[in-house]
């Protein structure tokens, strides 16, 4: 086993790893199925996984970020500051999730995608490959962002957008349908 959790909820680790030496006092879990005891998956800091939200592999959940309900995250993913990421959906690949965004409702966040500031995505979304949202961005109702695609601004995303597009002259909240 690498970790047990406290009295206070929080994981304390038993061996040396990533994380720190013996005795390092990580994130909250709430029970040991939210952390797998193996690869170097930690929650650090005052972050929390509940429910029937599972870390694992090697992914990081840190700052005040909060996995819940359903939730996934595995293999390099990386949820950080005050993300949350709940409801039934995964986060996986190199991807990260930070500052104050929100995947749910069914969302699939993977590859090297990067969500974050306010963006929320959701209602079975997906964003993978390279793709990047930002700001106080919206990606919902089964759309895919991918590739390079850039999302940000006040954009509302609702379809499909994965081949290249130029939207450098067009308003942030250009709304595609």
């Amino acid at each position: 086993m690498k970790y047990e959790i406290n009295s206070n909820g929080r994981i304390v680790a038993l061996i040396d790893g990533v994380w720190g030496d013996v005795g390092t006092v990580g994130g909250y879990v709430e029970s040991k199925k939210n952390l797998s005891q193996t690869g170097d998956c930690w929650v650090y800091d005052n972050a929390q996984v509940s429910g029937n939200a599972q870390v694992s592999g090697n992914a990081l959940v840190s700052g005040n970020a909060l996995v819940c309900d359903y939730a996934l995250v595995y293999d390099y993913a990386l949820v950080s500051g005050d993300a949350q990421v709940f409801g039934n959906c995964w986060v996986s690949g190199e991807s990260w999730v930070f500052g104050n965004a929100s995947i749910f409702e069914g969302a699939l966040v993977y590859g090297y995608a990067r969500v974050y500031e306010n963006a929320r995505v959701y209602g079975h979304a997906l964003v993978y490959g390279n793709a990047v949202v930002f700001g106080d961005a919206l990606v919902y109702e089964n759309a895919w962002v991918a590739g390079y695609d850039k999302i940000f601004g006040n954009m509302k995303i609702t379809k499909s957008v994965t081949g290249s597009i130029d939207i450098s002259e067009l308003t942030d909240e250009l709304v595609v349908l």
